[in-house]
């Protein structure tokens, strides 16, 4: 059998069963959630490779920006190419309090070449409900750079794309749920088996005999009652609570990457009564050039392209897997027969449609 590189990723293969994961790692407060913020502003000092003309929002923003400041400027009558309009993009977390720092990124919306070496100023970040969260201002680091002019120009990584570390500040809590009487639980991956056992567990661990103080409402939500131990201290009863280990399930699932080759299979994933056929046919063709050398009345020697045409078929390898056949078994049968990473890609999809993989086969 010869040896092959199977760009093969397979989960949980060795373990010899599934391991309890913290509650923490497996769900989330329902309404603590990151929310998402964007604003508009100018970065300048761009020494005069920010917008041009052509775009036509920079110099009216910039005329704003100087209105509010007492220096009156058409628009129209503003030349210079030293700045650039940006969107502002941050992350507001869950209990963000005013004078929290976060970082801010910076991206270029008109025809401006770099931002390398320019100053963001004082900006608003919205969040969907429109209001203002944080004010965003700051000097902009860029992972990129152009350099050179003209025909002998190089661009290092992406230069109108750059980051403000550190360069917001919040000016508004952010919106989060009061923990109150009932904690909900949000699973971050939904799953029926799952939600049941959290629930168990924390019964187990904070429940009175003959009360239930969690339910699993669905396959991605649990209702925790807080016990009246922690009536007074919820936040240490979310603290110990996500502590709690559970054996999460997951369904059986074949995830395939066709551009790279890589294939995830869990150890959970099971094989019906199958024979596998396997074979390669080749055909190659060449093409060669012969010097033709005719009579010396007819003419001059010539080139005269030859083909050749050859088919190559190789034996026909099979294989057969058995009743509960597990990934490990497939893998190296597979491997036994010479399959590379593309064609056990098109045997799952093969067994797939056969029904013969138990399992869920997603290609992204």
């Amino acid at each position: 059998m010869r040896r092959i590189a199977l760009c093969l990723a397979i989960a949980a293969l060795v373990a010899p069963a599934p391991c309890a994961t913290r509650l923490k790692d497996l769900a989330g407060i329902e309404g603590v959630r990151d929310n998402q913020l964007v604003g508009y502003g100018l970065v300048v000092g761009l020494a005069g490779k920010g917008d041009t003309q052509q775009t036509v929002f920079s110099p009216q923003s910039l005329a704003n920006l100087l209105e509010r400041m007492g220096v009156s400027v058409p628009g129209a009558t503003i030349r210079t190419k030293d700045m650039a309009a940006v969107m502002i993009t941050a992350t507001l977390p869950p209990f963000a309090q005013p004078g929290i720092r976060l970082d801010v990124t910076a991206a270029a919306i008109g025809d401006a070449t770099t931002l390398q070496g320019g100053v963001l100023l004082l900006a608003p970040l919205k969040a969907a409900d429109g209001q203002v969260y944080a004010a965003a201002q700051g000097a902009v680091v860029t992972g990129g750079f152009t350099a050179g002019g003209g025909g002998a120009s190089q661009t290092v990584n992406h230069p109108t794309v750059g980051r403000v570390p550190s360069g917001a500040i919040v000016e508004r809590p952010a919106p989060s749920p009061g923990i109150k009487g009932v904690v909900h639980l949000q699973l971050r991956y939904a799953d029926f088996t799952t939600a049941s056992r959290i629930a168990a567990a924390l019964n187990s661990r904070y429940s009175a005999p003959g009360t239930l103080l969690a339910r699993a409402e669905n396959s991605a939500l649990v209702s925790v009652q807080i016990p009246p131990l922690y009536a007074l201290r919820p936040i240490d009863f979310i603290a110990d609570m996500e502590m709690v280990t559970v054996d999460a399930d997951r369904p059986a699932r074949v995830v395939v990457n066709e551009r790279t080759g890589t294939i995830v299979m869990g150890r959970d994933v099971h094989i019906s009564p199958v024979a596998i056929l396997h074979g390669n046919l080749t055909v190659e063709i060449q093409t060669g050039l012969e010097l033709s050398q005719p009579p010396l009345a007819a003419g001059n020697p010539a080139a005269v392209a030859k083909v050749s045409v050859e088919a190559k078929e190789a034996p026909a390898r099979n294989i057969m897997l058995n009743q509960g056949a597990t990934v490990e078994e497939l893998v190296r049968a597979l491997a036994a027969i010479g399959s590379t990473p593309r064609d056990v890609i098109a045997i799952l999809q093969n067994l797939r449609a056969a029904g013969a993989l138990e399992a869920d086969l997603e290609v992204i």
